[in-house]
C-alpha cells in the first residue's frame, strides 16, 4: 500500500514551511520516526520524522520549495507493492468513527479497515487531524444547475465557501426566478479557474491572473507549470532600442525585474514573521526610548583582569555578559519592566523570573531566543549561556521552544559599530535594552579631561506598563553598575 505523507502543522500555527534538505531518496527504507528531512519554518529549522515504516516511493517536493500545510511531500510503500494507494490522512477521529471519515473522504474507508497495529503506527508521530491542522476537506466542483459532475479528488479540492448570510438568503428568495441556463454555460461563466492553494499563491506572487491561464492538469486543473508558462508568454520583448511595446508593463511578471536593476523575492519564513511582529509591537505598545551615556572604563578594566585570571581565562566573559547581569539586578529593583500587558484578560502579568531574550543576527534574519531564569546565573553561567544561544541561532538549530517565553530583551548593536538606537519591543514584553559601541572619548574624570571608555545605553519601554520614572531608574541602575562594578554590593 502507498501511504502519502502531507506536510503537518508543526505545532507553531504556521501555514507553510520550506524543505531545506531531504535526508532520504526514493528506494530508501526508513523506520518509524526516522529523521527524513530538515524543514524551515518562520521560527526555526526543525527535524521532520517519518510517520511510517517502509520504503520511500516518491518525493513530491524538491528541497528549497515552500510547501503549504496539508500538501503531499513524500509517499511510502507499506507492505506489498501491488496494494492500492491510500492518500487519506489517518487521524484519531477516523479511527474512532470510521463511518464519519468515510463521508468526508471515501478513501478513508481503507484506512479505517486497517488493523489496530497499522492504525497505531500511523498515529505514533501525533501530527493530529489533517482537516483541523491545514488539510482541506473534499468538496464538489462548482457547476451549473442540474449538472452532474464527479467530486474532485481530495488532494485537489478547494476549501469550503462560507454559508450565505441571512440577508443574502432573504434577497435571493425575494428575487424572481431566473430562466433555466444550460449547465455548460453556467459553468463557464460562474466557475473560477480550478487550482490548488499553492498554485494560487504562486500566481499571486508572480502577478499572474489565473483567468488568463489554461489548465493542463486533470479536468482542466491549473498547475505550477501552467503558471510559469504564462510568464514566458506575457514577458515583454524589447526592441533594438531597449523599449517595450505599449501595455507591456502591465504584462511584465513581478519577479522578472533583474534586467531593470532590481530583484524581487517573495516575503516568507522568518522575514514575514519579523515584519508582522514589529508592526504589531510598534502600533500596539506606546514606545518610549531613553538614552544614557556613561564612562565604563572600570568595567573594561574588570574584563581585562578576568581574562588575565587563569580561573576565568576560558570563561569568555565579555561586555554582553556583564550588561546582562546588570540588567537582571536592575529588574529586581524595578520589576515593572519585567511585565506583560494581557489585553484579553484585562490584566498586567508580573513575572517573577527573568527569561532574558537576546537578539541574534543570523543568515536567516533576526531571532530572539531567550535564557530561562537568567537571574539565577552568575557571570560565568551567563557567558556560557550567551555563547551557546548565539552559536545555535547562527547554525539554525534554535528550537521553537527557545524562541518563546521571553520576558525582557537585550540587543548588542555595538558589535556593528552603532552608538545608540531606538529598539522596538519584542511583542509581549515591556522593555528592551540596546548596548552601543564602546569608544575612547575625552571625558570628565576626577575634575579633569581624560581619554576614557564610553558607552551609550538605549532602553525602550511600553508606557502602558512602565512610567517614565521607572524606566529612568531602571536605566540609571544599569549605568551605575557599569560605571562602578563595585556598586553591585549596594544593590544585593
Amino acid at each position: 500500500m502507498i501511504k502519502v505523507f502531507k506536510l503537518p502543522d508543526l505545532g507553531e500555527g504556521l501555514t507553510e514551511s520550506e524543505i531545506v534538505a531531504w535526508l532520504v531518496a526514493p528506494g530508501d527504507e526508513v523506520a518509524l520516526n526516522q529523521h527524513i528531512a530538515d524543514v524551515e519554518t518562520a521560527k526555526a529549522v526543525v527535524e521532520l520524522p517519518s510517520p511510517f515504516a517502509g520504503v520511500v516511493r516518491e518525493l513530491h517536493q524538491p528541497a528549497g520549495v515552500v510547501v503549504h500545510v496539508g500538501e503531499p511531500i513524500v509517499s511510502f510503500q507499506i507492505g506489498a507493492a501491488d496494494e492500492p494507494t491510500d492518500s487519506s490522512p489517518t487521524t484519531d477521529a477516523a479511527v474512532a468513527d470510521p463511518s464519519a471519515s468515510a463521508v468526508a473522504d471515501p478513501s478513508a474507508a481503507a484506512a479505517a479497515s486497517a488493523s489496530p497495529a497499522e492504525q497505531r503506527e500511523a498515529n505514533l508521530v501525533g501530527y493530529g487531524p489533517a482537516i483541523e491542522r491545514g488539510g482541506h476537506p473534499q468538496r464538489r466542483a462548482r457547476t451549473g444547475a442540474g449538472a452532474s459532475v464527479p467530486a474532485a479528488p481530495a488532494a485537489l479540492a478547494e476549501p469550503p465557501t462560507a454559508a450565505p448570510t441571512a440577508a443574502a438568503t432573504a434577497v435571493a428568495s425575494a428575487a424572481p426566478t431566473a430562466a433555466p441556463v444550460e449547465p455548460s454555460a453556467a459553468s463557464s461563466a460562474e466557475e473560477r479557474p480550478r487550482s490548488t492553494p499553492p498554485v494560487r499563491a504562486l500566481a499571486r506572487d508572480l502577478g499572474i491572473d489565473l483567468t488568463m491561464v489554461t489548465g493542463t492538469g486533470k479536468d482542466g486543473l491549473i498547475t505550477r507549470d501552467d503558471v510559469r508558462a504564462r510568464i514566458t508568454e506575457s514577458a515583454p520583448i524589447p526592441d533594438l532600442h531597449g523599449s517595450v511595446s505599449p501595455g507591456a508593463a502591465a504584462a511584465r511578471p513581478a519577479t522578472s525585474g533583474d534586467h531593470l536593476g532590481e530583484t524581487r523575492s517573495p516575503i516568507r519564513s522568518l522575514r514575514k514573521l519579523t515584519a508582522a511582529a514589529t508592526v504589531q509591537s510598534a502600533f500596539t505598545a506606546p514606545h518610549v526610548t531613553e538614552f544614557l551615556t556613561i564612562d565604563v572604563t572600570p568595567t573594561v578594566e574588570l574584563l581585562a583582569s578576568l581574562r588575565a585570571d587563569r580561573q576565568f581565562a576560558d570563561a569568555g566573559i565579555g561586555i554582553l555578559a556583564v550588561v546582562a547581569k546588570a540588567l537582571c539586578l536592575a529588574v529586581g529593583r524595578t520589576p515593572s519592566v519585567n511585565t506583560r500587558w494581557d489585553e484579553p484578560a484585562g490584566e498586567i502579568v508580573q513575572f517573577h523570573h527573568v527569561n532574558l531574550g537576546v537578539a541574534a543576527a543570523t543568515p536567516r534574519g533576526l531571532l530572539v531566543p531567550n535564557i530561562v531564569d537568567a537571574e539565577r546565573l552568575d557571570l560565568r553561567g551567563l557567558a556560557a549561556a550567551l555563547a551557546e544561544l548565539t552559536m545555535s541561532a547562527r547554525a539554525g538549530t534554535t528550537t521553537p521552544a527557545a524562541l518563546a517565553g521571553g520576558t525582557i530583551t537585550i540587543t548588542n548593536i555595538g558589535v556593528f559599530g552603532i552608538d545608540a538606537g531606538t529598539p522596538i519591543l519584542n511583542p509581549g514584553e515591556a522593555a528592551i535594552l540596546a548596548i552601543g559601541a564602546i569608544r575612547s572619548r575625552p571625558w570628565e574624570h576626577r575634575g579633569q579631561v581624560a581619554l576614557r571608555q564610553v558607552l551609550t545605553l538605549s532602553v525602550s519601554f511600553d508606557h502602558r506598563l512602565v512610567d517614565g520614572e521607572q524606566g529612568s531608574r531602571f536605566l540609571a541602575d544599569i549605568g551605575a553598575i557599569l560605571a562602578d562594578p563595585a556598586r553591585v554590593l549596594t544593590m544585593v
